[in-house]
């Protein structure tokens, strides 16, 4: 049985060899460095990117990435190596440039942030956010008010002290968790929130929907794995395809369910599903999606464009002799589908690292603990004796992971 050793031996010889190709650097090169890497595993059971292997790799990861239509893109990614980040303080900090820096006043950036990698011990920092931006989903009496898929980090989040103000768009703190101590959360400042209304170009009825999203999909809740080196907390962005909100985010039965809200402002004939009332609100919805993000000036692509830039990624990768790999069921637009070249293409659905994989959601183990030791604190604590917190503090969990 091969060891875990020989295991990263064998991937780092993979990446080495690869990376220093593709950067152009001789054979010799590669050798050298892959002598001095299988030196630092054998002493420390790890070893350290460079600068350059580590933007190189990101960008390969975002390459491989089958599920991703924008790859287009890949060595245009913006790396930044925060590797150095061992608190949860430096880590929130880091979090916080990404957002600002990422989001670039509406211009977007595709950027990833490092933060520091797994070693011998295991992972020393877990981000539990699924995204940097997302909002909160509360239960409630009459039903799910805000995200049906934040219900769970809502609850988190509310266990370690946070208040949202109850609305369907509060935006979630970020929770962060160093060395296996007690997570922390920090709130993101509203002024570095890019947030977009969305309403219509013909229809005024949409806007009285008061329907928003924010604009930028920074994902955080993914493994980046390069070398094999993980990487546990890498959070990374592009920019939104319009249909991941307006058939996806806004329109899914399971998320926020706007469908039958757009049929009635636009004055469908719902008594039937053969009058296709859901595919005509799906299209107007999408349509209000695309305009609103380009009226704010917020960078965003129809799934059309997309589908072109990804015929051209494809064509690229065949000038550069890669075979390219790709998840169909993905990589199709959720609306009209059969229009783009995609969904009569056949792709081999292979996974080649360096590339993205889904973490763990172990924080949804820890919420009932956490709302028991709430409500005992509550119980504890006299009535109107609750201590404001700055803004700008984080709260600690009452409890050690």
């Amino acid at each position: 049985m091969r060891t875990d050793l020989e295991e990263l031996r064998d991937e780092a010889e993979r990446f080495i060899y690869r990376c220093y190709q593709e950067l152009g650097h001789t054979r010799e090169d590669a050798q050298a460095r892959l002598v001095a890497v299988l030196d630092e595993i054998e002493h420390t059971g790890i070893y350290m990117h460079t600068t350059e292997e580590l933007e190189q790799g990101c960008k390969m990861a975002w390459r491989n990435s089958n599920r991703c239509i924008g790859r287009l893109f890949w060595d245009k990614l913006r790396v930044v190596d925060a590797r150095h980040a061992d608190t949860a303080g430096t880590v929130a900090d880091a979090l916080l440039t990404h957002i600002r820096a990422a989001s670039n006043g509406g211009k977007i950036i595709p950027m990833i942030t490092i933060l520091p990698p797994d070693g011998p011990n295991g992972a020393p920092v877990r981000v539990w956010n699924h995204q940097l931006i997302r909002y909160a989903g509360y239960e409630t009496m009459e039903g799910i008010v805000g995200d049906p898929a934040s219900v769970e980090l809502t609850k988190t989040a509310m266990s370690l002290g946070w208040q949202g103000q109850g609305t369907p768009y509060d935006v979630l703190p970020l929770i962060i968790q160093v060395q296996g101590q007690a997570p922390e959360w920090y709130p993101v400042p509203e002024e570095d929130i890019v947030e977009v209304r969305i309403e219509h170009p013909e229809r005024p009825e949409f806007a009285e929907l008061g329907m928003r999203w924010y604009g930028v999909p920074m994902i955080a809740d993914m493994r980046l794995e390069i070398g094999g080196i993980s990487y546990p907390a890498a959070p990374f962005n592009g920019w939104y395809m319009g249909t991941e909100i307006g058939a996806r985010n806004l329109a899914d039965t399971f998320r926020y369910n706007k469908l039958p809200a757009v049929a009635a402002a636009l004055g469908l004939n719902t008594s039937s599903e053969t009058t296709l009332w859901k595919d005509r609100a799906l299209v107007e919805l999408n349509v209000a999606v695309l305009y609103s993000f380009k009226k704010a000036g917020v960078s965003i692509v129809d799934h059309h464009t997309a589908a072109a830039q990804f015929a051209l990624f494809e064509q690229r990768e065949e000038r550069a002799g890669r075979e390219l790999t790709g998840d169909w069921v993905w990589l199709i637009p959720p609306v009209s589908p059969a229009t783009t070249h995609i969904f009569h293409s056949s792709y081999r659905n292979e996974i080649v690292k360096p590339n993205f994989f889904y973490g763990d959601h172990s924080y949804k183990l820890d919420s009932e603990q956490a709302e028991a030791e709430r409500m005992d604190r509550e119980k504890q604590q006299p009535e109107g004796d609750h201590q404001p917190q700055t803004e700008n503090s984080p709260m600690k969990c009452p409890f050690a992971h």
